[in-house]
C-alpha cells in the first residue's frame, strides 16, 4: 500500500526548465491536428474544454464539431432552450456539464455582453467554470501565464517527481498545484499546457505508458523506481448504490407517456418513460410484460438496473406526464437508455 506523506522531488529551476523544453519539443514532434487547438476565440476554447472533460477526445470532438456548427457564438448557445442544448449533448453523459454550458452562455451573454472575461480570477467567478477550465482558458485564449492541470498532467506530475500523495485530497491538490506553476514556461504557457497534457495522454499514458521512448526517462522518479503502476496514487472509490428502475411503456391513440425529469435528482431535465423505483427486480406493478432483460447502468455513485414494462395504462400521472409521438420523441433529449431503448426497441 502506497504512503500517504508528502515527500516528493522538487524541482529545481534547470529541472524545471529541462522538463518544459522536452515535454514542448516532444510535442511539436508529436501532436496531434486537433481543430480546437488553432483558434484563441475564448468562446471556442471554453466549448471544447467543457465537452472534453471526462471525455476521450475521439467519442468528445464530434459534439464538439456540433456545438460550433450549430451555436457558432455564445449569443448563439445562449438564445437556444435548455431542450435543444440537452439534445445535442445526449450521449456525452454528465448533463450537469450541458447545463451550466447553456446557463453560463446566458451569463456571457446578458451580464458581460458576449465578452468572456480575460483572466483566470475572473473567470472562475462563473457558474460551471472551475479551476481547470479557467486556467485552459487564460492561457489558451489570452497567454495568461497559469498552469492546467486535468488528469494527464496530475499522472505525469506524480510519476515524474514520484508524488504518493492522494490526487483527490486537498493536500494533494495543493502539491500538483505548485508542482505545475513550477515547470510552467510563462514565456509558452499555452504551448507548455497543451503539450503536458498531449504527453500524458499520447505517451504517459495510465496503463501502458511508453517508458523506452519518454525524453524524461532519465529524471522520472517512476521509471527509476518501477513505480509507474502504482502512481498516481487515489484513494478507493465509494462503494456504488444499487438502484432499480422500472420504466412503465404506455401507448394510447399511438402516442407514448413520456415525463420530464426535475433538477432534483440525475439526468435533470431530461425526458423518459414515467417511471417506478423498486428495492429489486420484481415487477412493480400487476399484468406487466418485461419488454427487455435489464440492463445495467452505471454512474459516478450509482449502480442503475434499467428495465422496461409495457403496461396497459398508467397507475398515475404527474403534472410532467404528457403523450408524445415516436418522432416527437427522437427530438426530445434523454438518457442513454432511454434512447438506446427507443431506438431498438420501438423504433423511436
Amino acid at each position: 500500500m502506497l504512503a500517504t506523506s508528502v515527500s516528493h522531488v522538487e524541482p529545481s529551476i534547470e529541472l524545471a526548465n529541462l522538463v518544459s523544453e522536452k515535454v514542448r519539443a516532444w510535442y511539436s514532434a508529436n501532436q496531434r491536428n486537433l481543430s480546437f487547438r488553432h483558434t484563441k476565440d475564448p468562446y471556442l476554447i471554453w466549448l471544447s474544454e467543457i465537452i472534453l472533460q471526462q471525455t476521450q477526445v475521439k467519442q468528445g470532438l464530434p459534439y464538439y464539431e456540433k456545438f460550433k456548427d450549430t451555436f457558432p457564438t455564445v449569443e448563439a448557445l445562449a438564445g437556444a432552450s435548455q431542450d435543444e442544448v440537452l439534445r445535442l449533448w445526449q450521449g456525452l453523459g454528465y448533463y450537469s456539464r450541458g447545463r451550466n454550458l447553456h446557463h453560463t452562455a446566458q451569463i456571457i451573454t446578458e451580464a458581460h455582453k458576449g465578452i468572456f472575461p480575460n483572466s483566470y480570477t475572473e473567470l472562475l467567478k462563473l457558474k460551471g467554470i472551475g479551476s481547470y477550465t479557467a486556467a485552459a482558458i487564460a492561457s489558451f485564449a489570452f497567454g495568461e501565464a497559469v498552469a492546467v492541470l486535468d488528469g494527464n498532467v496530475f499522472r505525469v506530475l506524480a510519476r515524474l517527481f514520484g508524488v504518493d500523495t492522494d490526487i483527490t485530497s486537498g493536500a494533494g491538490k495543493r502539491i500538483f498545484s505548485d508542482l505545475a506553476a513550477k515547470i510552467l514556461c510563462p514565456e509558452q504557457s499555452a504551448m507548455h499546457n497543451y503539450a503536458m497534457m498531449e504527453f500524458g495522454s499520447q505517451l504517459c499514458k495510465p496503463h501502458h505508458p511508453d517508458c523506452v521512448n519518454c525524453p524524461l526517462q532519465e529524471v522520472c522518479v517512476a521509471n527509476q523506481k518501477g513505480r509507474q503502476r502504482e502512481l498516481p496514487f487515489k484513494a478507493k472509490k465509494i462503494k456504488l448504490k444499487e438502484k432499480f428502475f422500472h420504466y412503465l411503456v404506455v401507448q394510447k391513440d399511438g402516442l407514448y407517456a413520456f415525463n420530464k425529469r426535475d433538477d432534483s435528482n440525475i439526468w435533470a431535465g431530461l425526458y423518459e418513460f414515467p417511471l417506478i423505483e423498486t428495492l429489486s427486480h420484481h415487477a412493480p406493478l400487476p399484468s406487466c410484460e418485461l419488454l427487455a432483460e435489464p440492463k445495467k447502468h452505471l454512474l459516478i455513485h450509482q449502480k442503475l438496473w434499467i428495465h422496461f414494462w409495457q403496461v396497459a395504462e398508467l397507475p398515475s400521472a404527474s403534472s410532467s406526464t404528457g403523450w408524445f409521438s415516436a418522432q416527437q420523441i427522437e427530438t426530445l433529449p434523454k438518457p442513454k437508455p432511454i434512447t438506446e431503448f427507443c431506438a431498438k426497441l420501438c423504433k423511436i
